[in-house]
């Protein structure tokens, strides 16, 4: 195995960067900062950042089969157009809840854009419990419900196999599996895969790799952390220079490299001058895994 190398790609000193994905068309990095409402884009070829403002709290994107980006914006999905930097709302959700706001999501393999809301934060990870629920958007656009009662809806993703939905609810702190139809889109026989030991801290965003192994983001643990999902058991840890650790993909032209987002909401002055590239984004290199390609949403 090669040396595993972390370097600070974009110090952008995000308040809460997440929802990491690797636009290969563009050789770009995009994410988002969901406190700091904006959508940015960090390109491997300039090195440079570009970042749209948003008019709400942003916490995902995703690539769009029919061009430009969709995005999960306050409690709405959303449209985005990067050169025009025009958004347009598609549909709302959770109505009756004005204090939700959507979390993290992402494209299933067949194209529907899951992503899941929860309570504002007073302050990080402390809210209202049980607000949130997982929506996911289809292709006709229309948006189904699968289940309520979250707490901080968070990192999915999908088996190789399509089989089997990953999904985490951060407060939980568990990663969990359903079964999985690629069909219809329907989850169910939700079941506990790996409980997160105490000083990997809070679950956050999720990817997996190309032999089916789950790389999950700790929140104030500083870490990502490599889980077989077959046998529950963790097999790597990787430290990064930062505690607030929000979520990871992978990327580059091979999806050898892998990305790291943070975050620098709920830190002090003393804890800032300690981790300066809090709310940066991260490289990491020699892994020696790849990931899987994003799927666009098909609408």
């Amino acid at each position: 195995m090669s040396a595993i190398k972390i370097e600070c790609v974009a110090s952008e000193g995000y308040r809460v960067g997440e929802s990491p994905v690797w636009d290969e068309k563009e050789s770009a990095l995009l994410c988002v900062d969901i406190t700091g409402r904006k959508v940015c884009r960090w390109s491997s070829v300039t090195k440079q950042v570009q970042a749209i403002s948003v008019d709400a709290p942003v916490s995902s994107v995703a690539l769009r089969k029919s061009g430009g980006y969709v995005i999960t914006l306050g409690t709405r999905f959303a449209a985005l157009k990067w050169n025009e930097q025009l958004v347009t709302t598609i549909t709302h959700v959770d109505k009756d809840k004005p204090n939700n706001r959507f979390n993290d999501g992402k494209v299933d393999p067949a194209g529907r854009y899951f992503a899941g809301t929860m309570a504002e934060e007073i302050r990080p990870a402390v809210l209202e419990r049980h607000q949130g629920s997982l929506y996911s958007l289809l292709s006709d656009l229309s948006v189904v419900k699968h289940f309520d009662q979250v707490d901080i809806s968070n990192g999915l993703d999908w088996s190789l196999d399509h089989k089997t939905f990953f999904y985490i609810d951060s407060l939980s702190y568990s990663v969990d599996a359903f079964d999985y139809d690629l069909q219809t889109g329907k989850i169910g026989n939700r079941r506990s895969i790996y409980k997160l030991e105490k000083e990997e801290s809070i679950p956050d965003g999720m990817c997996i790799d190309t032999e089916g192994k789950l790389w999950v983001a700790c929140y104030d643990g500083g870490r990502v952390i490599r889980l077989d999902p077959e046998t529950g058991k963790r097999l790597q840890t990787v430290k990064l220079p930062v505690d607030k650790t929000t979520s990871c993909c992978f990327g580059g032209k091979d999806y050898s490299e892998m990305y790291v987002t943070s975050a620098s909401d709920g830190m002090d002055k003393e804890w800032l001058s300690r981790q300066p590239q809090a709310g940066g984004i991260f490289k990491i290199t020699g892994l020696g895994v790849k990931g899987v390609p994003p799927y666009p949403f098909a609408g």
